[in-house]
């Protein structure tokens, strides 16, 4: 069991925990295993908004799988604003010597500088308090007009609601983007963003739709793109006609067949694995080519785009 651990500071901002706490919720509804809590200086935290939080005082034992997570709070940026105590910025810097990973939303990402680790880091924070943060931490490289930022296992988000993003990032990571898509499905958050580039993942990318039948086609292929999948049997799954499926499909995924979308997926996969050491050949096998003609093809195709 992974722990997902939030650190609070008085005047925290309630959707930069909320939006993280509920996608590693979710998540663990679906499988993956994740225990939340939450630690705090003092045992009464209150919020921005007014609602008054109860946390631990004591952190509890953290291994390299486990995740932690500072929300960004009021004034948090501001020279006379709240500052976490050494004790506290000792524990992350500790966490992710020991090989753990550090996330922040929006001005949290001052308790990762109080902490040493937004030196020689890529980094980012809310748009309104970019500049404070470039100057207060003079050897963070803060990237401007990003949702999220991800270097050496230090992760940081822009404002808010990009704190959303921020978690399915890091779901995609740890299991698959087939698992982020699900969990952005069931919070009914299709638009998913990536950080610092065009969208990535076609699994994210090709679901800012709300066309359930579209939705249906995409879960059966995310599972089994590996596999061979006709459309017969891709419009019996959604329940209409061969025609009217590529007809909805193309209008929710900018133009795509159901055929070309699991190719993308197959594609994806495949470069993933050639990155990480895999030969073409042994690649095009594990995401289901007959051979390594068509995967070069595709590879070559999307290298001309």
């Amino acid at each position: 069991m992974s722990r997902v651990l939030f650190v609070l500071v008085p005047g925290v901002h309630l959707l930069d925990l909320a939006g993280p706490a509920q996608v590693f919720s979710t998540a663990a509804d679906f499988g993956p295993s994740y225990r939340l809590g939450y630690v705090a200086e003092r045992e009464q935290v209150p919020s921005a908004q007014g609602l008054a939080l109860t946390a631990d005082t004591h952190w509890p034992e953290l291994g390299p799988d486990d995740l932690v997570v500072v929300p960004g709070w009021r004034a948090a940026i501001r020279p006379d604003g709240p500052e976490l105590g050494p004790a506290t910025t000792e524990r992350l810097r500790a966490h992710h010597a020991a090989g753990g990973t550090v996330a922040s939303v929006c001005s949290g990402a001052r308790a990762l500088g109080q902490a040493g680790l937004l030196d020689g880091r890529r980094c980012t924070t809310h748009h309104e308090l970019q500049d404070a943060l470039a100057s207060r931490f003079p050897r963070a490289t803060v990237v401007r007009d990003v949702l999220f930022t991800s270097d050496d296992r230090v992760v940081t988000s822009a404002g808010i609601a990009s704190g959303i993003d921020l978690a399915l990032h890091l779901l995609a990571v740890r299991h698959g983007p087939t698992m982020a898509a699900r969990v952005a499905r069931s919070m009914v958050v299709y638009a998913r963003r990536n950080g610092d580039e065009p969208q990535a993942s076609a699994m994210l990318r090709h679901r800012s739709h709300l066309s359930d039948t579209v939705h249906r086609v995409q879960d059966l292929i995310d599972t089994r793109f590996a596999e061979p999948l006709s459309l017969a049997e891709l419009s019996a799954c959604a329940g209409v006609s061969e025609r009217t499926l590529t007809r909805l499909f193309g209008r929710a995924t900018d133009g795509l067949t159901p055929l070309r979308y699991q190719q993308t997926l197959r594609l994806e996969r495949a470069e993933h694995l050639i990155s990480h050491g895999t030969t073409v050949e042994a690649a095009a096998r594990e995401v289901g080519f007959d051979d390594a003609r068509m995967l070069r093809r595709l590879r070559a195709r999307a290298a001309c785009a």
